[in-house]
């Protein structure tokens, strides 16, 4: 048991029956007689769905144990993304709704961290910047400044806008969060 003034980003909890993890929380201690509050962004393990709730800091509450295992992924189909634990090979099916929008940036061979609770996988976590190919894009073009920006198809399917330097078969580092290009990757010797 925890109370509510103790919830930290990343934890898991169970609340009125229902297992939650903690996306984000902001404690206000109270003044006098007004006990402090939790306001905790909370996302359903089991729907997904995401809720903003005040809590009593001295709600007692159910901390779950959330358990981050590296697993290595090997493919997907239509629903499932199918992952491997490198130590035991035991193979593990994540649905495509728990991985999310992400999904389509996995590559066989990836190693991530897959979150359990009660040994169910409930979310992948992704890395913040991934290297990505460029499948296709317009050569540059000498009459635009390098500050501007063109269309560009990414090995995966998924289009994004890159600087007017970057080409086909490109390694560039893309920022998960917000889909934007951040620059070419070094590994490509450049």
């Amino acid at each position: 048991m925890i109370t509510a003034s103790q919830l930290r980003p990343g934890s898991a909890i169970r609340y009125q029956g229902q297992p939650y993890k903690v996306v984000a929380v902001e404690y206000h201690p109270g003044q006098g007689k007004m006990g402090g509050v939790a306001h905790a962004r909370l996302q359903n393990l089991d729907t997904g769905t995401f809720w903003e709730h005040s809590l009593r800091s001295e709600l007692k509450l159910d901390e779950i144990s959330l358990v981050k295992r590296p697993m290595e992924f090997l493919y997907a189909d239509s629903d499932q993304c199918c992952f491997m634990d490198p130590q035991s090979y035991e193979q593990t099916e994540v649905p495509r709704a728990v991985v999310g929008e992400r999904a389509a940036f996995l590559e066989a061979g990836m190693v991530l961290a897959v979150e359990c609770v009660e040994g169910r996988p409930v979310s992948v976590l992704f890395p913040d910047v991934l290297e990505v190919k460029i499948a296709d894009t317009a050569p540059p073009t000498h009459q635009q400044p390098d500050s501007a920006f063109k269309p560009a198809t990414l090995a995966n399917g998924i289009e994004m806008m890159v600087p007017q330097f970057v080409k086909t078969g490109d390694l560039i580092r893309l920022n998960l969060e917000t889909m934007k290009y951040m620059d070419r990757a070094r590994s490509q010797g450049s």
